[in-house]
C-alpha cells in the first residue's frame, strides 16, 4: 500500500515513510492509494473482538512495512479497552470512547501510532521529534502514547488559557520526553507554527520532525476502527445507521468516511460542530473560507481552519457528493447546556460538552428524516474532564476518576512562547539539535 498526497505534486511513499514524515513536502496532507473493501467481512461476521477487527482493517494498509506479528503486539498494546455503544433511549447511542488512559477518543489513534513508530525508529539514526498542535485532548493522549518510547521526543503546542484544567494537567505533568509549549494565541495558530516547520526545509535538515496530529494518516487509520466495531454491536442491522461525530479539525469524522469506503453500510455521517461553522457553511455555499476560531464551552472543537476537509474533498471530489455521505450543522453553547441538563435529568447520563453536541446532531437529523434508523453519537471525552463546565450546569459536583484526581496536585512545567514563528526555530534549534 503506497500513500499520496492530496496535493498530487510528489511521489507515493510507503506507510512508514509516511506516518514518520507526518506530512508531505507539498502541503498536502497523505491518503491511501487503494481503499481496502471489507464489505464481506463487516456484513458476515458478527462475532469479531475489536481487537481482531482492529487487525483485519489496519492490515490492509500497513503492508510491507510491519510483519504479522509486529502488527499483532501493535495492535495487543495499543487496542487495550473496547469501544462500547451505550444505550441512550430507543435506537440511540453513545459510542463511548473514552475509556483509554487519557479518557478521550484520541487514545486510539495516539496509542497506535506510537507502537509504529517505535517499530520503525529503529531506522533512523537520530531522534524523532513530534510535533503536535492541540486544542485539548490531541496532546494529552500524545503525550500519554509516546511517553517514554525510546528515541522520541513530543513537543506539544496548545493555546495558552484555552483548554480546560484536567486537560492542562495532562499536557504539562509528564516530563522526560514530553514538552509543553504554551501559545500565546489559538489552536489555529499552534497549528500553523507545525505546519511552517514541516515546510522549513532547513529546520528539516538540522532535526527529524514528524506530526501526531490528525495530519498524520497513522491517527485517522485506528480511528475507523471503532465505526466499524461499533456496527457490529447493532442488533438491528436492517434500520440505516447514523452516525454524529463531534467536530473540530475533521479527522475523526474522515475515519469514519474512510470506513464508510470501506464497506460500513452507514446511510450518514454528520459533523456536529460548536459555533465555529465553517464546515457546515462550506456545505452549504461551496465555499471553504477559515476565520479566526471563537472560544466555547467545547474547545477541543474551537478549529478555524480544519486541516482534514482536504481529505474530505479528495475522497468525494465536490460538495454534492459530500453531502451525499456527511451532512454537518453547527449548535451554539446554550443548546449545548441545554441538552447535558435534560440528559442528566432525564436518563441520569452525563455528556461532556463535545459529546454532547454530538447528540445535538442525531436530533437535528431525526427532526428532518421520520424514519426508524440506528442512531450512535461519539462519546468523544469523558465528563470529568470538563467537570469545571459541567458543573455549573448540573449544579452539582462532578466526580472525578481517579486518574484525574492524582493529576491535580502535581505541578504544571511548561514553557511559554509567542506565536512567532522565528521564535518557535529558535526553541527547537536550541534544544532538540
Amino acid at each position: 500500500m503506497k500513500f499520496y498526497s492530496t496535493n498530487h505534486s510528489v511521489n507515493p511513499v510507503s506507510f512508514s515513510t509516511a506516518i514518520m514524515k507526518g506530512m508531505p513536502e507539498d502541503n498536502g496532507l497523505y491518503m491511501p492509494e487503494s481503499i481496502p473493501d471489507l464489505s464481506k467481512i463487516i456484513n458476515q461476521n458478527t462475532s469479531l473482538s475489536f481487537q481482531e477487527i482492529s487487525y483485519l482493517i489496519s492490515s490492509k494498509f500497513v503492508k510491507n512495512c510491519l510483519t504479522n506479528n509486529q502488527l499483532h503486539n501493535i495492535i495487543e498494546n495499543s487496542m487495550t479497552f473496547d469501544p462500547p455503544n451505550k444505550r441512550i433511549n430507543d435506537n440511540t447511542y453513545c459510542l463511548e470512547l473514552f475509556h483509554g488512559p487519557t479518557l478521550a477518543f484520541k487514545d486510539f489513534g495516539a496509542r497506535f501510532m506510537a507502537r509504529c513508530m517505535e517499530n520503525f525508529i529503529g531506522n533512523y539514526d537520530k531522534s524523532l521529534n513530534i510535533l503536535v498542535a492541540t486544542s485539548g485532548d490531541t496532546g494529552s493522549a500524545v503525550a500519554s502514547g509516546f511517553y517514554k518510547v525510546n528515541g522520541i521526543n513530543v513537543i506539544i503546542l496548545y493555546p495558552k488559557g484555552k483548554v480546560s484544567a484536567i486537560q492542562e494537567k495532562q499536557l504539562t505533568t509528564l516530563e522526560g520526553n514530553i514538552t509543553a509549549l504554551e501559545i500565546e494565541g489559538s489552536f489555529d495558530d499552534c497549528q500553523n507554527l507545525v505546519k511552517k516547520a514541516f515546510l522549513d526545509r532547513k529546520l528539516n535538515k538540522t532535526i527529524n520532525l514528524s506530526s501526531a496530529n490528525s495530519i498524520n494518516i497513522a491517527r485517522l487509520i485506528p480511528q475507523s476502527f471503532y465505526y466499524v466495531y461499533s456496527y457490529m454491536q447493532l442488533k438491528n442491522k436492517k434500520l440505516p445507521t447514523i452516525f454524529s461525530v463531534p467536530s473540530g479539525n475533521f479527522g475523526n469524522i474522515t475515519a469514519g468516511l474512510l470506513s464508510k469506503k470501506m464497506g460500513l453500510p452507514v446511510s450518514r455521517f454528520i459533523g456536529s460542530t460548536n459555533i465555529n461553522d465553517i464546515v457546515p457553511k462550506y456545505l452549504e455555499t461551496g465555499n471553504f473560507l477559515p476565520k479566526v476560531s471563537k472560544k466555547t464551552i467545547s474547545n477541543a472543537m474551537d478549529v478555524g481552519n480544519p486541516s482534514n476537509i482536504v481529505r474530505i474533498i479528495d475522497l468525494f471530489k465536490n460538495v454534492p457528493k459530500i453531502k451525499e455521505s456527511m451532512l454537518s450543522w453547527s449548535f451554539n453553547e446554550k443548546e449545548t447546556s441545554r441538552l447535558i441538563l435534560n440528559i442528566n435529568k432525564k436518563y441520569n447520563y452525563l455528556l461532556d460538552p463535545h459529546s454532547a453536541i454530538g447528540l445535538l446532531g442525531i436530533y437535528k437529523y431525526l427532526e428532518l428524516n421520520h424514519q426508524p434508523s440506528n442512531n450512535i453519537f461519539l462519546g468523544t471525552a469523558h465528563p470529568a474532564k470538563f467537570c469545571d463546565i459541567i458543573e455549573n450546569i448540573i449544579n452539582r459536583k462532578v466526580e472525578l476518576p481517579d486518574r484525574l484526581s492524582k493529576l491535580l496536585s502535581k505541578k504544571k512545567k511548561s514553557i511559554v512562547i509567542k506565536n512567532d514563528y522565528n521564535e518557535f526555530y529558535d526553541y527547537l534549534i536550541k534544544t532538540f539539535q
